[in-house]
């Protein structure tokens, strides 16, 4: 069998080597598959699939793909078309990258399954030539289809979801910071476990990450997005590597720049990332900026360039002249000497801007004057993830301003109220930056109404004015399943397609013939643990919550011949998910025992419970590194909890 390339771009090379791989693995003993150039292939029976760009292939040059290229920017958006029928036809895309989707959505449809990064989350079939079919014509629902740098990660996780997340849909990564360091070294200093020794881990290493990271990134022609945080304090000299507070030694001079909030200029409760600066000050938005430029011309590999102010809330400078206007004014005033600076040194870039906490109040006095240089992010971080994206509700009017004692909204129509607002300023392009996998995941042991309260916020997406959705999460969100990020990823690229499609879809490949059965378990989990956390903490509630409890053992004792029935199946793939099953159910026991525990208000036993938990999966780290956060998961717990 042959695969005919028709570029020597390095994307399409490695989507060229992708195909063969994979089918190698498909059709081998009956078949060698071999790459050829595009015009060095004699015409003969053996079959084949050409590999290319639309124009790059003489068969689509005047045919249907024409719809296809119509598209506002061939950077950022993507098409696909396949056309290959008993092993023979096309698989091509309006850009490199656009031909790799195109690549794993052909081995998709022919029965391939990627149900979590690394080897273990492979299942290909055997198939034979007549198998090899596909008949695809599609640009996706939204441009932006991202996953964000969150908990605590080796380089082998972040290489395996960038790995991973092109054969899930998505297009786009982003490395928060400069260098990612806070969440390489929570991992290698393995906080939360104490089970393991610490290691040696520095910024060097983080910026080497990074930087080998970005090279995967660049081989898959995924779109790069990057810094964020730290604009507020790393051009002053002042490191803003994580969220903790550390002791520095800060001059006069710089002090002056700091916000001055109760009379004071210091960093933020001592956190760097979290202190405001004096944005009336032109000093400020100058040394703030140019740092800005110098690096986007440092770091040409960057595509979408994220400037966030301070992540601390109600901390806004209050000195005389920060007054006048309301935060938001300010920072616009920024974009707007950014967007000169830039043009200034012909620095073509495109800068993400966001509305957040106390920023989600738009400018009164100032507004964006190159909507083509910039992208709105959306980031609505105390909201909750038990209802979804309803446009069908009356969105109500957003609260005044008020400097340093801003409400932050919870409900979802309150939170959109404010989207409206910048969104009556700013008719650029623009995306949702959400933490469903965050932490709210935690609270649903069964991962699934989670992953359907996702599904529903991005099919709204376009009914609230959004073009797409980049996931702050940890990335290990696949134990008890990957679920939840199938979804995401399936649900970014076709808005229509309805849950139980993906759900079954997904069910079927990670757990084979009894994946009906482990739907409806995760389902039942999910429905249990919530009705736990409805319930009001009083006498009148202890009973109920007994019996839920009892019905949690119960059908976890149920479900367990059903695991170890599944757990010696001959798909490597397959038993690894059930293996996770099993481990996830000791977790469920005694979590749901804590909810006993608390209704009856017998502190002493939530804590060994807690205790319990944590001793469990800080001894099955090494099992689960792939699949679940251990360090994200005891920090959002243990304040949930209050232990």
């Amino acid at each position: 069998m042959k695969i005919i390339k028709y570029s020597e771009n390095p994307t399409i090379n490695f989507a060229a080597e992708e195909l063969a791989k994979c089918l190698g693995k498909i059709i081998l003993p009956t078949q060698e598959v071999t790459i050829y150039s595009g015009n060095t292939v004699e015409d003969d029976k053996v079959p084949s699939i050409q590999l290319g760009l639309f124009d790059q292939l003489d068969a689509l040059k005047n045919s249907t793909v024409e719809d296809l290229k119509d598209v506002p920017d061939e950077k950022f958006d993507d098409a696909i078309y396949i056309q290959v029928r008993s092993g023979n036809g096309i698989i091509a895309g309006i850009n490199p990258r656009s031909v790799l989707l195109a690549v794993y959505r052909f081995l998709s449809d022919v029965g391939c399954n990627w149900v979590r990064p690394g080897i273990d989350g492979e299942s290909i079939p055997k198939l034979g030539i007549d198998d090899l079919n596909s008949n695809v014509a599609e640009k996706p629902s939204y441009r932006h289809r991202g996953i964000c740098i969150e908990g605590a990660n080796s380089y082998e996780n972040i290489r395996d979801i960038i790995d991973w997340a092109p054969k899930a849909g998505f297009n786009s990564y982003f490395f928060q910071f400069r260098e990612a360091f806070t969440f390489f070294d929570r991992y290698y200093s393995h906080l939360n476990n104490p089970t393991k020794q610490p290691e040696p881990f520095t910024v060097e290493q983080a910026r080497e990450y990074v930087a080998m990271a970005a090279k995967e990134l660049e081989k898959r022609g995924m779109i790069h997005h990057a810094v964020g945080h730290g604009w507020t304090c790393e051009p002053f000299g002042i490191p803003g590597l994580e969220w903790e507070a550390q002791d520095y030694e800060l001059s006069d001079e710089i002090k002056y720049l700091l916000a001055e909030v109760d009379g004071k200029r210091e960093l933020w409760k001592g956190v760097a990332l979290n202190t405001n600066l004096c944005y009336s000050n032109k000093n400020v938005r100058v040394t703030v900026t140019e740092a800005i430029a110098d690096y986007l011309i440092e770091h040409p590999e960057v595509d979408l360039l994220h400037f966030w102010l301070a992540d601390g809330t109600n901390n806004q400078c209050e000195c005389e002249n920060c007054q006048i206007a309301i935060p938001s004014d300010f920072y616009v005033m920024m974009l707007n000497e950014l967007d000169e600076l830039l043009t200034e040194k012909s620095i073509e870039r495109k800068i993400v801007f966001l509305i957040y906490v106390d920023l989600l109040w738009p400018p009164q006095q100032q507004k964006i004057r190159n909507p083509d240089c910039f992208v709105m992010m959306y980031a609505p971080i105390t909201r909750t993830y038990r209802s979804t994206f309803d446009t069908d509700k009356d969105i109500p009017s957003i609260p005044p301003f008020e400097r340093n004692n801003c409400k932050f909204p919870n409900s979802v129509e309150a939170n959109l109220s404010f989207l409206k607002a910048w969104q009556n300023q700013f008719q650029g392009d623009s995306f949702d930056f959400d933490y469903h996998y965050m932490w709210a995941h935690y609270g649903d042991p069964g991962y699934y109404n989670i992953a359907q309260i996702l599904h529903k916020d991005l099919q709204n997406l376009e009914n609230i004015g959004l073009n797409g959705f980049v996931s702050c999460q940890t990335q290990r969100a696949f134990f008890p399943s990957g679920l939840g990020m199938h979804v995401m990823g399936r649900t970014l690229w076709n808005r229509e397609l309805e849950f139980v499609s993906i759900q079954e879809k997904y069910f079927r490949g990670a757990f084979g013939e009894n994946s009906e059965l482990v739907s409806e378990y995760l389902s039942n989990l999910s429905e249990l643990f919530q009705a736990l956390q409805d319930l009001k903490q009083d006498k009148a509630a202890i009973d109920e919550t007994e019996k839920t409890v009892q019905t949690i053992m119960s059908l976890i004792k149920d479900f367990t011949p059903i695991i170890e029935r599944n757990m010696d199946t001959g798909d490597k793939c397959i038993q690894n998910s059930w293996r996770y099953l099993e481990i996830h159910q000791q977790i469920c026991i005694r979590l749901a025992m804590i909810y006993e525990a608390i209704s009856k208000d017998e502190k002493p036993r939530v804590k060994k419970l807690w205790g319990e938990i944590k001793a469990l999966v800080q001894e099955k780290e090494d099992e689960l590194q792939t699949v679940f956060d251990v360090y994200l998961f005891i920090s959002t717990l243990e304040r949930k909890l209050n232990q």
